[in-house]
């Protein structure tokens, strides 16, 4: 289990990869954001993600699966698709 030293973070919250699938938020929250890479490309031997699902879910055990899910977008790559679940989130953090 990684220290929460070696966790990485975007604007002060925590982003876990697993495969291609980024989970973004703290899952003690209410709200969290899951990204799935749909497609990369290859730029100077480096893989890029070029399409990327976002969705915001609840981490609310009791909800039924279908229900957890609360947004949902499709983003030109990471960079967009942090930004947006950035938006998100602050935005349900607010009220």
């Amino acid at each position: 289990m990684a220290d929460k030293e070696t966790i990485l973070t975007y604007k002060g919250r925590p982003l876990v990869r697993s495969g291609n699938t980024l989970y973004y938020g703290d899952m003690a929250d209410e709200h969290v954001v899951v990204m799935q890479i749909l497609a990369t490309e290859t730029v100077k031997e480096l893989s890029v993600a070029t399409k990327v699902q976002v969705q915001m879910m609840a981490t609310d055990p009791e909800l039924p699966l279908n229900e957890r899910f609360l947004k949902k977008s499709e983003k030109a790559g990471l960079y967009e698709a942090l930004d947006i679940a950035s938006i998100w989130l602050d935005r349900v953090s607010k009220g």
